[in-house]
């Protein structure tokens, strides 16, 4: 029975991470990764002990937030605080040290462990968590599913009923070639026969949220929503005069890079799920409100549909050289 230990931030966590990992998990019996995080880094510990938790099911993954020092430079006493808080914090003491990096040795004999290395020049997968930070978009095929999730642009397609919405979705989607979220509204409604009632307006927007954020795992740097939260929060004062407080607090809770806004200068098309024919100029203005309350990036789109899909093309090609440079 071999015990080894990988310490890492994993900040955040990435391919070269896994491969870590998986030589590790491979090399010996029973694997303890530590997740060191401070309480002034870019992703809270918390979430990246959640997402080591879900990349290393087969290893134990403990949590170390001790405000520790990051560099023998910054304290005296480095390495003894250091093996202080993994004494207090490991099981039992490991065998094997796993680091890609040249702490790993000295930390391995503070251990009293045999430190293996892996891959120091990153000849096997060419990434650094500090690459990924600056350049999270140029770096996209090195993460993780979880991971993509938390650096994809989100980009919401807002307005009115029956102005292409959902047909502008797909086009990006398919143009970007990533995922796009389609309306849960429009599942939960016709499941029921278009009968729409108060009390489901939470429904919606919890689903709707819920849509997204697992979609989000499979996006290819952009993640194209057909509406979100902020919507049902004014289908909800339009159609029942009242919003419930978890409607107001799903809306509140998300955030986008960038809203498209579509004006309803296209035809109505008649459908069972629709509900205000004549309102739409008054919603859009409505739309229009809420977004600048809620303080979005818009870009407001007009015109046919082929004019609308080329205005939004260009709103998310400048996005993505905004992102990316």
């Amino acid at each position: 029975m071999t015990r080894g230990l990988v310490l890492g931030k994993f900040l955040p966590p990435h391919a070269g991470h896994l491969y870590l990992l998986e030589f590790a998990q491979n090399f010996c019996s029973e694997l303890t990764v530590v997740v060191g995080t401070l309480e002034s880094e870019p992703i809270p510990g918390p979430l990246r002990f959640e997402w080591m938790r879900e990349l290393c099911p087969r290893a134990q993954v403990l949590h170390l937030a001790d405000e520790n020092p990051q560099s023998p430079e910054e304290h005296p006493e480095f390495w003894a605080i250091w093996r202080g808080s993994l004494q207090r914090i490991l099981p039992q003491p490991p065998d094997l040290v796993f680091a890609s990096e040249r702490y790993g040795e000295r930390l391995a004999h503070e251990l009293e462990a045999r430190f293996v290395v892996v891959d120091p020049a990153r000849t096997a997968l060419p990434v650094s968590g500090s690459a990924i930070r600056e350049r999270p978009l140029a770096h996209f095929a090195f993460l993780p599913p979880c991971v993509r999730a938390h650096y994809a642009l989100r980009i919401s397609i807002f307005g009115p009923e029956s102005t292409g919405k959902s047909t502008l979705s797909a086009q990006l989607a398919e143009h970007y070639q990533t995922q796009w979220v389609p309306e849960y509204a429009r599942a939960f409604l016709e499941h029921r026969a278009g009968d729409l009632r108060d009390e489901d307006m939470a429904t919606i927007a919890r689903g709707q949220a819920c849509a997204e954020d697992a979609l989000a795992r499979s996006a290819n740097r952009i993640l194209f929503c057909d509406t979100d939260p902020l919507a049902t929060q004014l289908w909800s004062d339009a159609l029942f005069s009242q919003v419930p407080d978890v409607v107001v607090q799903a809306a509140a809770g998300r955030s986008y890079d960038l809203t498209l806004l579509l004006e309803p200068d296209v035809p109505w098309v008649a459908d069972p799920v629709r509900y205000l024919p004549e309102q739409r100029d008054g919603f859009f203005s409505a739309c229009r409100r809420a977004l600048q309350r809620a303080d979005r990036r818009v870009v407001t789109l007009r015109g046919n549909f082929e004019q609308r899909f080329v205005a939004a093309r260009a709103a998310v090609d400048a996005l993505l050289e905004e992102k990316q440079a």
